[in-house]
């Protein structure tokens, strides 16, 4: 079969013929529709840092998928052929502590699919029966590839409470930033504010219902927002970016009490006034990570049933899979939503 393939410790991938994998007695096997590409998917194919220092080629890129089960494993009992399906990128062991506790998502031995072993950016997929999701027959493909992002966004904008009636900002409108967007302004907050330095993307948050778009090029984020709420700040603040200043300037909005959620990861450490913007703000501070299994994908599909989402209009370029390197140059332009490959 073809994939995109990480062939080397270098930049680039390469799209080549690998062998056909086989579903063992508790797997499936899937034959991959659509495939949506990830920013961390780019952190590996320009082979960053954080990529050198923790991926091994050869490696099948990719982790965000939809297909079709055409094989199934004899011990599996909840999938059956011709069920449309995504998956977990969280690859649990299933016996540590915190996999007994259900939260596989922070397995303390967990891997990652297309980073710690082969993805999905090819034209068959194995996975095993815990980590793969039975989507409605009704979902196109397309849209169910872009869950697994659209179920960070879910897991970043409601841990710790909702935003029905608050003042929400989101720094950074990546696809995930952009989807947070849409939930906040879907679930009743009061005003959604949405902060980026392309405004392609903040065109795009317009769209998914952004009251109020920044540029931090153009304007002074901290005083517009606290223009914007009265000199109070907002009640939620959620960190998508991975950027000091980001996280700086959020933590300075964010009004005293108020909600913290980080999901963007950073090349190195931060620098937080704990002193002033933490401690004697009582503001909570939540790291996020990917989602939670399967909570995370429960509300996830039900706001894509309800209608009141519309997670296709996110999907702004798409591609088929052996054009691979126009589609990470869009991906990497800042000048598009969520880039979907098609084998």
């Amino acid at each position: 079969m073809h994939a995109i393939v990480k062939k080397t410790p270098s930049e680039g991938a390469v799209f080549t013929d690998v062998p056909e994998p086989s579903p063992s007695k508790n797997q499936i096997l899937v034959k991959v529709k659509a495939t949506s590409i990830c920013g961390t998917d780019v952190h590996i194919y320009d082979f960053n840092a954080w990529a050198r220092a923790r991926v091994r080629p050869p490696l099948i890129m990719g982790h965000e998928f939809a297909g079709e089960v055409v094989e199934v494993g004899e011990n599996v009992s909840s999938f059956v052929r011709g069920d449309n399906v995504s998956g977990e990128t969280h690859l649990p062991c299933m016996h540590c502590e915190q996999c007994r506790l259900g939260n596989y998502h922070i397995c303390y031995n967990l891997k990652l699919r297309g980073v710690d072993v082969d993805g999905c950016f090819a034209e068959y997929l194995v996975t095993d029966e815990f980590t793969a999701w039975k989507n409605d027959r009704s979902l196109p493909f397309e849209i169910a590839s872009a869950q697994e992002p659209l179920g960070n966004a879910v897991h970043t904008v409601f841990e710790g409470g909702g935003v029905e009636g608050k003042k929400v900002a989101v720094f950074g409108c990546g696809p995930i930033g952009i989807a947070s967007v849409g939930l906040a302004a879907v679930s009743g907050a009061e005003k959604v504010i949405a902060v980026d330095i392309s405004d392609y993307r903040l065109d795009l948050a317009k769209k998914f219902g952004a009251d109020v778009t920044i540029n931090p090029r153009n304007e002074d984020v901290v005083r517009e927002i606290l223009n914007l709420t009265d000199g109070r700040g907002v009640d939620v603040f959620l960190e998508m970016a991975g950027v000091q200043e980001t996280l700086t300037a959020g933590l300075r909005v964010l009004k005293p009490g108020g909600r913290a959620s980080v999901l963007g990861i950073p090349d190195g450490p931060y620098q937080v006034d704990f002193g002033n913007e933490v401690v004697q703000k009582n503001v909570t501070i939540r790291g996020i990570f990917g989602r939670k299994m399967y909570s995370t994908w429960f509300t996830m599909a039900g706001y894509l049933k309800s209608g009141k989402f519309d997670l296709s209009k996110l999907i702004t370029h798409r591609f088929p899979m052996k054009e691979f390197e126009g589609a990470f140059n869009i991906m990497k332009s800042g000048k598009s939503g969520k880039v979907v490959m098609l084998p």
